[in-house]
């Protein structure tokens, strides 16, 4: 297999109706890595909504249990990618993640728009950063793929295109960015996360690298300090040169899943997919009724 092929067996696809084996194809084979960091990236996004950022300050979930919260996160929507809408364990993921935001009062126009970064950042990173820039083929595959994800959820009024996924959170973005002191302490708890990571002196490095990685909007609104123009550029400028690199090795012969990353820390003997998460109780999370625990059916996915 040549390093082109691949995306030659994508452009025979229908977007419209193979936007699933277009999406994994994208995603476990194409630029798993850089969908990894692109959604990593998507997440101080949130972050800088207020309402968003403080809600997830409030359920201390990434600021006292980072890595578990990263991990199980990663874990459900990868199982989607994985075994598919109709499969037991996609529904399984689904519903854990339905049942964890019922648990708290979460407008509807919030869930709209983490939903649209799930869309627009991996497609503006691979753009800047990959070996090959994504095409219009893909990207109609990742707005309907996200697109079927979100009607599982519930969410309304989602958008038709990627087109439309763009415009909405542009919108968004212009009329709720904004400081609040718990997106802060989300920011710089996921920042400590990162760093972790690494050994040594890379951690503080890492981090700095994170911060190098914000756009002007992000760092406004968390008021961190705009890193120097020689950092920036020797941080994006060592992105772009690996995508170049990778253009040049062959091809992933076999799917790289989220399960696989190195990122993964908490579940090195495996997992139940419908033991990830939280299990709110009533006093604690805001939850107004108990939910029983439910296996997902199928064998734990080790790690590979």
């Amino acid at each position: 297999m040549r390093r082109y092929d691949r995306l030659r067996e994508i452009l025979r696809l229908d977007p419209d109706e193979d936007f699933l084996a277009i999406y994994r194809l994208t995603a476990t084979y194409e630029f798993p890595w850089d969908i990894t960091r692109a959604l990593e990236l998507a997440l101080f996004r949130t972050y800088a909504v207020p309402s968003i950022g403080r809600l997830l300050a409030e359920t201390a979930e990434f600021t006292e249990r980072a890595q578990k919260r990263y991990d199980d996160t990663a874990l459900l929507l990868d199982a989607v990618v994985e075994h598919g809408f109709e499969s037991d364990t996609a529904r399984t993921a689904i519903r854990r993640v339905n049942r964890m935001h019922r648990s708290y009062d979460i407008a509807d126009e919030d869930m709209r728009y983490v939903l649209c970064t799930f869309v627009v950042i991996p497609a503006r990173w691979i753009d800047c950063y990959g070996w090959r820039p994504l095409t219009h083929h893909e990207r109609r595959a990742f707005a309907h793929y996200y697109a079927t994800l979100g009607r599982h959820m519930g969410i309304p009024d989602i958008p038709d295109s990627f087109e439309e996924f763009e415009a909405c959170l542009n919108a968004y973005e212009e009329a709720h960015f904004g400081w609040d002191e718990g997106g802060r302490e989300v920011a710089d708890a996921t920042l400590d996360l990162m760093a972790s990571w690494y050994p040594g002196p890379l951690g503080p490095a890492m981090r700095g690298v994170g911060v190098a990685l914000l756009d002007d909007s992000l760092l406004s609104a968390f008021r961190y300090e705009t890193p120097r123009p020689a950092v920036r550029r020797l941080v994006r400028g060592a992105l772009r040169l690996r995508g170049r690199a990778v253009r040049l090795l062959p091809p992933r012969r076999a799917p790289h899943h989220a399960r696989q990353n190195r990122e993964i820390k908490g579940y090195p003997n495996g997992y139940d997919v419908g033991e990830l998460g939280t299990f709110p109780v009533p006093g604690q999370g805001g939850c107004p009724v108990p939910h029983q625990r439910r296996p997902a059916g199928a064998d734990a996915q080790p790690p590979a």
